[in-house]
């Protein structure tokens, strides 16, 4: 009896120790770790979006889509910045993050669905005016530079240039923040 004890003992103590091995996430892999926005950016507000681009175009707000896949590398190591598109444009702009796999299947789409603007690509951002024209169209991983500077113009903002300068600071592998730069 005392060696049946032990064995189940030493069977529950060897899944226990192999658990946290199996189930670390890995930013450089195509493994379904959970949802990215929570797992890699630490923003778990991102999904589901507030609103659908149709309720943003309902309220004339400009949308910001990202399409993105949870097992997807490229996707996992966009996050962080998808979250910071969030941080400074959340209040002003409605910002979509869109798994491709919930995309219905159709022929044919309308402006006023996700679908419409999808081209195959992850990760890809669109942003769409408050008048639903398209004004930016980025495949792959992107700067969060490049979208602020489609934001900054679409906002009427100073250039970067003009504004206070901004630096990364680092986290940790995965996060940062913008922050001002020390003079």
């Amino acid at each position: 009896m005392l060696k049946r004890v032990i064995l189940v003992f030493l069977s529950c103590l060897c899944l226990w120790a192999s658990y946290p091995l199996s189930s670390m996430a890995e930013i450089d892999s195509d493994r379904y770790d959970g949802n990215i926005f929570v797992v890699y950016a630490g923003n778990g507000s991102l999904v589901p979006p507030r609103l659908t681009l149709k309720q943003s175009f309902e309220r004339e707000l400009p949308a910001i889509l990202v399409y993105y896949l949870d097992d997807n590398s490229d996707s996992k190591e966009f996050a962080f910045i998808v979250s910071r598109f969030q941080e400074f444009y959340g209040r002003a702009a409605s910002i979509i993050p869109v798994n491709v796999d919930t995309i219905p299947m159709k022929k044919n789409y309308t402006p006023d669905e996700v679908g419409y603007y999808y081209e195959g690509i992850i990760p890809q951002t669109v942003i769409l005016d408050q008048n639903k024209k398209e004004i930016y169209n980025g495949k792959g991983i992107i700067e969060f530079e490049e979208v602020d500077d489609v934001l900054r113009d679409l906002f009427n903002l100073l250039p970067r240039s003009e504004s206070v300068q901004l630096k990364r600071k680092t986290f940790n592998e995965f996060n940062s923040e913008l922050v001002p730069e020390d003079k």
